[in-house]
């Protein structure tokens, strides 16, 4: 799996009518007469405007954790690993989308497809996670 990076600007604002009431996915419900207030997708999606990034994903590794070919991922790379995150890591040379899995002292890259093995971080591999996805962005239009 590949990414492809662009660098977050948080100085355009982009304010949508927002609800601000719950939308359900049963019964509809005349929206428009709750519009309350603006939402500004970069003040909800980025939290850590200087070490946040968006990378679009290529490939089909990650397709059983929710993660598509084309998928947009916003990665801050503030935070640190924390267990069943997507971690957009670098080995060797190469960005890769994936979970980390520890076993018996073994580090792996672990993917969502069964089509793809894990890859096994080896100590002579150069190696480091370089941001945790906060959230992912699909077309499904």
């Amino acid at each position: 799996m590949m990414l492809e990076f662009f660098a977050v600007d948080t100085l355009l604002k982009l304010e949508l009518q927002y609800t601000g009431q719950q939308i359900t996915a049963g019964f509809p419900s005349p929206a428009e007469d709750y519009l309350e207030t603006k939402l500004d997708l970069n003040n909800y999606l980025v939290k850590n405007p200087s070490a946040t990034f968006y990378g679009r994903v290529k490939g089909f590794s990650m397709k059983d954790a929710g993660v598509d070919d084309g998928d947009l991922l916003i990665i801050d790379k503030s935070l640190g690993y924390r267990n069943g995150a997507l971690a957009v890591c670098f080995i060797n040379g190469e960005f890769t989308l994936k979970k980390i899995n520890t076993d018996h002292g073994r580090l792996l890259l672990m993917p969502a497809n069964e089509a793809y093995q894990p890859i096994e971080v080896k100590a002579e591999d150069d190696f480091m996670v370089w941001g945790i996805v906060t959230h992912i962005i699909k077309k499904v239009y």
